[in-house]
C-alpha cells in the first residue's frame, strides 16, 4: 500500500514465527508448543478482586501511571524482592511488558542510535528498536558456554552510537538465569560506556533448582541507568489481561509517560485491582504455579534427552526448553516446519531468535497439560526416529 509509513515497511517482520504459520494452516489437530502462554487459569482471588472492582464502580479514568495504591504495592515488592530502592512515583503500570518495553524504547532511542541485543534474542525487541528508528546490533553468545554473558563479545559491538543494551533475565529462549558475576560484568560495561540497560524480567518468578533471579538495577551504579520491566503475564497466568509495570530513574519517568499517555492513556482501571490481589495474595498460589511448571520441565527435558539426535540442557528458569537438534542434520527452520507438517507438533525454530539459535528448537512446556505434553513428545519421538533412521541409511549407502 503506497501510503504506509516507512517505519512499518522497514521494520522486522520476525514477530510471530511458527505461530503465524500454524494459524495460517487452518489445522485443528496441532499441538502448540511454540507460543509462550501459561496453561493454568488465572487464580480465582485475582478474578474475584477484579469483579468486585467492577461492581464497586471502578470503571472510569484513573491515574496515568497507574492507580496509586497499586504502584505503592509494586514499589514495596521491588524493594523487598528485587532490592531496587524506588518509590511509587518511579513506577508506571503498563499494558503488559510488551507495552513497557515499547514505551521505554520510544522514549530513549533516536534515529541511528544503536541498541545491542544478546543473540539469541527476543524478536519483538528488534521490531521495537527499528520502529523507533534505532539500529539493532547483535552480540552473539556461545551455546558451548551455556549462552553465558560474554563481556568481551558485547564490548566489541559498542560504538559511539551505542545507547542501550537489552537484557532478558531469566532468558527467553535459552532458559538461562544469569549469575551475579555475569550481571556485574554487563553492569561494568554499561557504566564504562555510559549506556542504558533495558531489563526484561517477565520470568523473574519462574526459576528452578538453585537458580536465583537478580535484578541488574540492584547492582552498584545501575539504578540510574536501568529501566526494569515486569509483568503478571507468566507468573500469575494473566497473559490475556495485558498488565505489567516498569520502574526507571526519576528523570526517565516523565519521558516514558509522554509515550504511554499518548498511546493508551492508562491501563484498564479495574484490572489493576486484580494485579494488586496478585501481588498481595497468598504466596502459595504462585509457588504452586511454579511447581507445576517445574514438573513439566522435568518431563520434557528428561524425555527429549532420551531421543536420538536431541540433547537438551536443563532450563534454569522460564517455561521453555532450548533443545539442540543439530545432529538431526536439518536447519532448525526446516525441522520445525516438518515437525508441524508431518508430526502435528508446533515448536519454534531456534534461528527465529538469531544466528546463535541455529541448530536449536524452542519448546514451550508451560502451555500444555501433562497429557498433551506426553502426546506431543510421543509424536516428536516418532518423527525423530524416522529422521535418524534415514541418516543411518544414508551413511550406510555412502560408507558400505
Amino acid at each position: 500500500m503506497r501510503h504506509l509509513a516507512r517505519r512499518i515497511t522497514e521494520t522486522s517482520k520476525k514477530s510471530f514465527g511458527m505461530y503465524a504459520r500454524a494459524a495460517a494452516s487452518g489445522r485443528d489437530d496441532l499441538i502448540h508448543m511454540e507460543l509462550g502462554k501459561p496453561y493454568a487459569d488465572t487464580p480465582q482471588h485475582i478474578k474475584d478482586a477484579t469483579i468486585a472492582a467492577i461492581q464497586a464502580g471502578n470503571v472510569h479514568y484513573s491515574d496515568l501511571p497507574g492507580v496509586r495504591h497499586l504502584r505503592e504495592a509494586i514499589a514495596e515488592k521491588l524493594q523487598r524482592q528485587n532490592e531496587i530502592d524506588v518509590g511509587a512515583d518511579q513506577v508506571v503500570v503498563t499494558n503488559g511488558l510488551t507495552h513497557g518495553s515499547y514505551a521505554a524504547i520510544m522514549a530513549f532511542i533516536d534515529d541511528g542510535d544503536e541498541v545491542i541485543l544478546l543473540d539469541p534474542y527476543y524478536p519483538q525487541h528488534v521490531g521495537k528498536v527499528e520502529l523507533a528508528g534505532g539500529v539493532p546490533v547483535l552480540a552473539k553468545l556461545d551455546a558451548k558456554n551455556n549462552y553465558a554473558i560474554d563481556a568481551a563479545a558485547i564490548e566489541s559491538k559498542i560504538t559511539p552510537r551505542t545507547k542501550m543494551i537489552i537484557l532478558i533475565n531469566p532468558c527467553n529462549p535459552t532458559g538461562r538465569v544469569y549469575s551475579r558475576e555475569e550481571l556485574t560484568a554487563l553492569a561494568d560495561l554499561a557504566i564504562k560506556h555510559d549506556l542504558l540497560i533495558l531489563s526484561d524480567e517477565v520470568y523473574e518468578e519462574i526459576v528452578y533448582d538453585d537458580a536465583r533471579h537478580i535484578s541488574i538495577a540492584s547492582l552498584p551504579g545501575m539504578a540510574d541507568r536501568t529501566i526494569s520491566l515486569f509483568a503478571f503475564t507468566k507468573s500469575f497466568a494473566m497473559d490475556g489481561w495485558r498488565i505489567g509495570y516498569l520502574t526507571a530513574p526519576k528523570a526517565a519517568i516523565g519521558a516514558i509517560l509522554k509515550i504511554t499517555a499518548n498511546d493508551v492513556t492508562h491501563v484498564n482501571t479495574f484490572i489493576q485491582e486484580g494485579a494488586l490481589a496478585a501481588l498481595t495474595g497468598d504466596p502459595e498460589v504462585l509457588a504452586q504455579l511454579v511447581d507445576d511448571d517445574r514438573s513439566k520441565r522435568d518431563r520434557v527435558v528428561t524425555r527429549l534427552n532420551q531421543l536420538p539426535g536431541i540433547t537438551c540442557p536443563w532450563p534454569e528458569g522460564t517455561i521453555y526448553a532450548f533443545a539442540d537438534v543439530s545432529a538431526l542434520g536439518l536447519p532448525s527452520q526446516v525441522l520445525s516446519e516438518r515437525l508441524m507438517d508431518e508430526a502435528g507438533v508446533v515448536v519454534e525454530s531456534g534461528s527465529f531468535y538469531g544466528a546463535a539459535g541455529e541448530g536449536k528448537i524452542r519448546i514451550c512446556f508451560g502451555s500444555l497439560s501433562m497429557e498433551e505434553i506426553d502426546l506431543a513428545l510421543d509424536r516428536i519421538a516418532d518423527f525423530t526416529r524416522g529422521i535418524t533412521d534415514q541418516i543411518t541409511f544414508d551413511q550406510d549407502e555412502i560408507f558400505p
